[in-house]
């Protein structure tokens, strides 16, 4: 074969492909660490296995999520503090499909930038492999893209898929009634929504992302970038214990748009603001933008990650297993036949 005239290569054109090789070869014990059983294959063919009936299942029924970290990004990329965002990435996917009932099983990323920096990589997909550890579910794989021009120098994107399973007619929400409780637990932070407000916050109130944080100890960037909690293992645990009729993740849209979204048609609840302390997070933000109590509770999860709708008479026992479980639980509200989220007490 007669080579080219300019002999030129992929890597001039700005991809590397032994940079990505490199950077599955040090994923690997990352994504060893998150074997579970059913996992049939590990990284490296063009799909990953994964064997249900291994995995304990007779009847299962697959629930899918998908999601990314949103702009909360940028202060990463900006920052350098690259290693919290795969948590973030693991907990936006399993946190949705455990509202399903469903126990997360096996997890794919995608991971785009221009020019593939190892060591960078390799801090997000390890930060990946601990969420999926946290959360009880396999890394099997994932896709690397190098795509020279299409992001700026330094920056990427993330996305995340998860599959999970139940076995056939244990899909949540189910039996919310009247007079249910809502217990809320407690959130690590902003999570992963609402981050365009943020970084416009902090630009008026004329600090950086290196600046003291405001709030509380350290710099105001890495407080910001506390990763979003995992909530998976904790909830099946209550769901197994019975009582649990359904579950929402307080995301984009907060308490106002995501509790309704399990609740019966027709239906609604009440929310004590008076029954769980406010994060100083939300506080600072709320008094630097002038923001209403309003927009504050459609907006951001206001301290209030997840909501468990149960049973009234399993409030208590669902409590006391969630704390034991490391949750930090409110009672704050309860069920009633009116629709819409009516407040009762002060959030500010």
């Amino acid at each position: 074969m007669t080579a080219g005239k300019n002999g030129m290569t992929y890597a001039e054109a700005g991809v590397d492909i032994d940079a990505g090789n490199a950077l599955v070869d040090r994923i690997k014990p990352a994504a060893k660490r998150t074997n579970r059983p059913g996992v049939a294959s590990g990284l490296g063919g063009f799909g990953a296995l994964f064997d249900l009936k291994a995995a304990g299942y007779q009847d299962p029924v697959l629930v899918a999520a998908t999601d990314g970290v949103g702009t909360k990004l940028r202060i990463a990329i900006d920052t350098g503090l690259v290693d919290g965002v795969g948590i973030d990435l693991v907990a936006m996917c399993v946190n949705d499909l455990v509202c399903q009932g469903a126990e997360p099983l096996f997890f794919l990323d995608y991971f785009a930038t221009g020019k593939l920096e190892t060591d960078t990589a390799a801090r997000i997909i390890e930060g990946i492999a601990e969420g999926c550890v946290q959360s009880g579910c396999a890394l099997i794989g994932g896709e690397t893209a190098e795509m020279p021009g299409m992001y700026p120098a330094g920056d990427f994107d993330l996305a995340g898929f998860a599959v999970g399973a139940m076995e056939r007619g244990t899909a949540l929400p189910e039996g919310v009634a009247e007079g249910d409780v809502l217990l809320g637990l407690a959130s690590n932070g902003v999570h992963s929504n609402g981050y365009s407000l943020v970084r416009k916050l902090v630009e008026i109130s004329g600090n950086t992302w290196e600046s003291d944080c405001p709030f509380g100890p350290g710099k105001l960037g890495e407080a910001l970038l506390a990763p979003t909690r995992l909530y998976v293992t904790q909830v099946l645990s209550a769901i197994r214990a019975g009582g649990v009729h359904a579950l929402a993740h307080i995301t984009g849209g907060g308490l106002t748009e995501n509790l309704p979204r399990v609740l019966p048609e027709g239906m609604g609840a009440t929310i004590d603001l008076d029954t769980w302390d406010l994060p100083p997070v939300f506080r600072w933000m709320a008094e630097t933008g002038g923001i209403a109590e309003g927009e504050m509770l459609k907006t951001f999860n206001c301290g209030i990650g997840m909501i468990v709708v149960c049973a009234a008479d399993r409030a208590e026992a669902l409590t006391e297993l969630l704390r034991a479980e490391g949750e930090t639980v409110a009672r704050i509200g309860t069920v009633t036949p009116t629709p819409g989220i009516a407040y009762t007490g002060k959030l500010l």
